[in-house]
């Protein structure tokens, strides 16, 4: 079953699917144009690996406030003290190579805004690029950024085709967005 089946058939309402169905309707596959938001959709989707995307939507409030808002020049800049604070935060996913993840990317980040202006600039001036080329791209550039994790980034920032289905009608949101946006 696909995401916009799941969302659009289900008649039970619970707390955990309204999470889903608002990510869903109004950020899934939609292109974020905040490099810090960018960010944080990347973090999310490091934390999520072996985990469930419910997790994550539950908890991206604590990761929000945990990762200072997901400024990228603030994380670029965490030093020891914050990996273990982050290490003992129960409200984000305490891994410590995921941890690490995030404050070596955030780096990163940094380097490449001083040659493409930002890391929405850098993502642009790849793209587009086949699914199996930006793995090989991401991984050569980030740390924790296996296949599952590029896939899940791309399509849910709409870099990638595939988050909705065209019988969706966020589908037909995000294709009248885009088209507004190159008009």
């Amino acid at each position: 079953m696909s995401y916009c089946s799941y969302i659009n058939n289900n008649v039970t309402e619970t707390a955990d699917y309204l999470l889903h169905k608002h990510y869903h309707d109004n950020q899934y596959g939609f292109e974020i144009t905040d490099d810090d938001e960018l960010f944080g959709r990347l973090i999310l989707e490091i934390n999520q690996a072996g985990l469930s995307w419910t997790l994550m939507l539950r908890k991206q409030d604590s990761f929000r406030k945990a990762y200072d808002n997901f400024s990228i020049e603030k994380i670029a800049q965490y030093d020891e003290s914050d990996r273990e604070r982050l290490l003992l935060d129960a409200g984000i996913v305490r891994n410590k190579l995921k941890v690490n993840a995030a404050i070596v990317n955030a780096q990163k980040i940094l380097e490449l805004k001083k040659d493409f202006g930002s890391f929405k600039g850098w993502i642009d001036a790849h793209h587009p690029l086949t699914k199996e080329e930006w793995i090989k791209v991401f991984k050569k550039t980030f740390k924790f950024t296996g296949g599952e994790i590029v896939n899940e980034f791309l399509m849910s920032t709409g870099y990638l085709p595939g988050a909705h289905t065209p019988d969706c009608p966020i589908y037909k949101k995000v294709k009248l967005i885009e088209a507004t946006a190159k008009a």
